[in-house]
Protein backbone atom coordinates (compact mmCIF):
# COMPACT_ATOMS: atom_id res chain seq x y z
CA UNK A 1 0.00 0.00 0.00
CA UNK A 2 1.26 3.46 -0.91
CA UNK A 3 1.97 6.16 1.65
CA UNK A 4 -0.75 8.75 1.96
CA UNK A 5 1.61 11.56 0.90
CA UNK A 6 2.24 9.78 -2.40
CA UNK A 7 -1.47 9.15 -2.82
CA UNK A 8 -2.23 12.80 -2.05
CA UNK A 9 0.19 14.04 -4.71
CA UNK A 10 -1.25 11.58 -7.22
CA UNK A 11 -4.93 12.46 -6.59
CA UNK A 12 -4.72 16.14 -5.63
CA UNK A 13 -5.71 17.26 -9.12
CA UNK A 14 -8.71 14.88 -9.01
CA UNK A 15 -9.95 16.53 -5.81
CA UNK A 16 -9.62 19.98 -7.38
CA UNK A 17 -11.41 18.75 -10.50
CA UNK A 18 -14.34 17.39 -8.43
CA UNK A 19 -14.53 20.70 -6.52
CA UNK A 20 -14.59 22.57 -9.83
CA UNK A 21 -17.21 20.24 -11.33
CA UNK A 22 -19.49 20.87 -8.34
CA UNK A 23 -19.06 24.66 -8.79
CA UNK A 24 -17.66 25.05 -5.29
CA UNK A 25 -15.99 28.43 -4.99
CA UNK A 26 -16.76 29.48 -1.42
CA UNK A 27 -14.64 27.80 1.24
CA UNK A 28 -12.79 25.81 -1.43
CA UNK A 29 -9.89 25.14 0.97
CA UNK A 30 -12.24 23.53 3.49
CA UNK A 31 -13.76 21.37 0.76
CA UNK A 32 -10.26 20.40 -0.38
CA UNK A 33 -9.54 19.20 3.17
CA UNK A 34 -12.78 17.22 3.08
CA UNK A 35 -11.60 15.73 -0.21
CA UNK A 36 -8.29 14.70 1.36
CA UNK A 37 -10.11 13.04 4.25
CA UNK A 38 -12.34 11.25 1.77
CA UNK A 39 -9.24 10.10 -0.16
CA UNK A 40 -7.74 8.72 3.03
CA UNK A 41 -11.00 6.91 3.88
CA UNK A 42 -11.22 5.58 0.32
CA UNK A 43 -7.70 4.17 0.69
CA UNK A 44 -8.74 2.47 3.93
CA UNK A 45 -11.96 0.99 2.52
CA UNK A 46 -10.83 0.06 -0.97
CA UNK A 47 -11.19 -3.57 -2.03
CA UNK A 48 -8.99 -4.35 -5.07
CA UNK A 49 -11.28 -7.23 -6.06
CA UNK A 50 -14.08 -4.77 -6.84
CA UNK A 51 -12.34 -2.56 -9.42
CA UNK A 52 -9.85 0.23 -9.93
CA UNK A 53 -8.89 2.51 -7.06
CA UNK A 54 -9.11 5.67 -9.16
CA UNK A 55 -12.81 5.09 -9.95
CA UNK A 56 -13.54 4.21 -6.32
CA UNK A 57 -11.65 7.24 -5.03
CA UNK A 58 -13.41 9.56 -7.48
CA UNK A 59 -16.89 8.44 -6.47
CA UNK A 60 -15.99 8.39 -2.77
CA UNK A 61 -14.55 11.91 -2.88
CA UNK A 62 -17.43 13.27 -4.93
CA UNK A 63 -19.99 11.69 -2.59
CA UNK A 64 -18.31 13.13 0.49
CA UNK A 65 -18.06 16.60 -1.08
CA UNK A 66 -21.74 16.46 -2.08
CA UNK A 67 -22.69 15.52 1.49
CA UNK A 68 -20.65 18.43 2.85
CA UNK A 69 -22.15 20.77 0.28
CA UNK A 70 -25.67 19.74 1.34
CA UNK A 71 -24.80 20.26 5.02
CA UNK A 72 -23.33 23.68 4.30
CA UNK A 73 -26.37 24.68 2.25
CA UNK A 74 -28.76 23.48 4.96
CA UNK A 75 -26.78 25.41 7.58
CA UNK A 76 -26.95 28.58 5.48
CA UNK A 77 -30.72 28.16 5.04
CA UNK A 78 -31.36 27.61 8.74
CA UNK A 79 -28.93 30.13 10.22
CA UNK A 80 -28.32 33.77 9.50
CA UNK A 81 -24.69 34.82 9.54
CA UNK A 82 -24.64 38.64 9.45
CA UNK A 83 -21.55 40.64 8.66
CA UNK A 84 -19.24 41.41 11.60
CA UNK A 85 -20.27 45.09 11.72
CA UNK A 86 -23.89 44.09 12.32
CA UNK A 87 -23.13 43.02 15.89
CA UNK A 88 -21.75 46.44 16.81
CA UNK A 89 -24.94 48.16 15.68
CA UNK A 90 -27.26 46.10 17.88
CA UNK A 91 -28.59 47.66 21.05
CA UNK A 92 -28.41 45.52 24.16
CA UNK A 93 -32.08 44.88 24.97
CA UNK A 94 -31.27 43.50 28.41
CA UNK A 95 -29.57 46.63 29.67
CA UNK A 96 -32.66 48.73 28.99
CA UNK A 97 -35.39 46.36 30.13
CA UNK A 98 -33.69 44.44 32.95
CA UNK A 99 -35.47 46.48 35.63
CA UNK A 100 -38.90 46.04 34.07
CA UNK A 101 -38.21 42.33 33.49
CA UNK A 102 -37.24 41.89 37.14
CA UNK A 103 -40.33 43.78 38.29
CA UNK A 104 -42.54 41.65 36.03
CA UNK A 105 -41.02 38.44 37.40
CA UNK A 106 -41.35 39.67 40.99
CA UNK A 107 -45.04 40.38 40.40
CA UNK A 108 -45.53 36.59 40.30
CA UNK A 109 -43.50 36.08 43.48
CA UNK A 110 -45.59 37.99 46.05
CA UNK A 111 -46.55 34.86 48.00
CA UNK A 112 -42.98 33.50 48.11
CA UNK A 113 -40.36 33.54 50.83
CA UNK A 114 -37.23 35.65 50.32
CA UNK A 115 -35.20 32.52 49.50
CA UNK A 116 -37.72 31.40 46.89
CA UNK A 117 -37.63 34.88 45.31
CA UNK A 118 -33.83 34.67 45.24
CA UNK A 119 -34.05 31.35 43.41
CA UNK A 120 -36.50 32.77 40.84
CA UNK A 121 -34.39 35.87 40.19
CA UNK A 122 -31.08 34.02 40.03
CA UNK A 123 -32.59 31.43 37.70
CA UNK A 124 -34.67 33.64 35.40
CA UNK A 125 -32.73 36.90 35.34
CA UNK A 126 -29.13 35.84 36.02
CA UNK A 127 -29.45 32.41 34.36
CA UNK A 128 -27.59 30.65 37.18
CA UNK A 129 -27.64 26.93 37.91
CA UNK A 130 -28.61 25.63 41.37
CA UNK A 131 -24.94 24.92 42.10
CA UNK A 132 -23.98 28.49 41.20
CA UNK A 133 -26.81 29.88 43.35
CA UNK A 134 -25.70 27.75 46.31
CA UNK A 135 -22.14 29.03 45.95
CA UNK A 136 -23.29 32.65 45.57
CA UNK A 137 -25.70 32.52 48.53
CA UNK A 138 -23.28 30.43 50.62
CA UNK A 139 -25.80 27.65 51.28
CA UNK A 140 -26.01 23.96 50.45
CA UNK A 141 -27.23 22.67 47.10
CA UNK A 142 -30.10 20.89 48.83
CA UNK A 143 -31.25 24.21 50.34
CA UNK A 144 -31.40 25.75 46.87
CA UNK A 145 -33.34 22.73 45.61
CA UNK A 146 -35.87 23.24 48.45
CA UNK A 147 -36.20 26.92 47.45
CA UNK A 148 -36.80 25.80 43.87
CA UNK A 149 -39.43 23.24 44.85
CA UNK A 150 -41.33 25.74 46.99
CA UNK A 151 -41.07 28.49 44.37
CA UNK A 152 -42.39 26.24 41.62
CA UNK A 153 -45.34 25.16 43.75
CA UNK A 154 -46.21 28.77 44.55
CA UNK A 155 -45.80 29.83 40.92
CA UNK A 156 -48.23 27.11 39.85
CA UNK A 157 -50.72 28.34 42.44
CA UNK A 158 -50.34 31.94 41.27
CA UNK A 159 -50.80 30.97 37.64
CA UNK A 160 -53.92 28.92 38.47
CA UNK A 161 -55.42 31.91 40.31
CA UNK A 162 -54.71 34.16 37.33
CA UNK A 163 -56.32 31.62 34.97
CA UNK A 164 -59.43 31.43 37.16
CA UNK A 165 -59.73 35.23 37.16
CA UNK A 166 -59.65 35.36 33.36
Amino acid sequence: MESFETLQKQYESMIYKVIQSLNIYKNADEFFQTGLIALWEAQERFNPKKGKFSAFAFSYIKGRLLDDLKKTHKDMERNVHPEEGFWYLLEDEHSVSMTSETEWILSYCKSMTEQQKKWVLHTCVNRLTPTEIARLENVSLSAVKKWRKGAIERLKGTIKRIDLMN
